[in-house]
């Protein structure tokens, strides 16, 4: 990372289309079957508009989003996130991040990440992930 990734650096954006393929498939491989992921008429007499994707799939999307811009050597360390406005189907979530820090090690260097992921009615998922680039990674 060292020269390539610094403090204050920002990660391009990532647009990602929420539709009801992405939020069921989420839920079914994160072995999630609560019925607001997978039926929008229980999800209705829940008080939802529709169904909604789950945490475990915005954590899978929000890692995704630091292993595309960091490379295929990206380790994530830890991933701390908090859930705000649901992702309902047909709209989008954009992705973005800052680095904080950058820690310079002999092997590799170690970033963190403030992560916002906002739709159309507001900020779907906030919080940080620390990643690790061994020496000789991609960043």
């Amino acid at each position: 990372m060292s020269g390539l990734t610094r403090a204050g650096q920002k990660l391009p954006p990532l647009e990602i289309p929420i539709t009801c393929t992405l939020i069921v498939a989420g839920a079914i491989a994160s072995r999630d079957y609560q019925d607001v992921h997978h039926d929008a008429e229980l999800a209705r007499r829940k008080g939802s508009p529709d169904i909604f994707m789950n945490i475990l799939t915005t954590n899978g999307l929000v890692g995704r989003y630091i292993t595309d811009h960091f490379g295929p050597t990206a380790v994530l360390r830890k991933v701390a996130i908090r859930l705000g406005a649901p992702n309902y189907p047909g709209d989008t979530m954009v992705l973005t991040g800052t680095v904080e820090e950058v820690v310079e090690h002999a092997d590799g260097d170690t970033a963190t990440v403030r992560v916002v992921g906002a739709n159309g009615i507001g900020r779907h998922v906030t919080g940080t992930v620390t990643v690790t680039v061994p020496s000789g990674g991609a960043g």
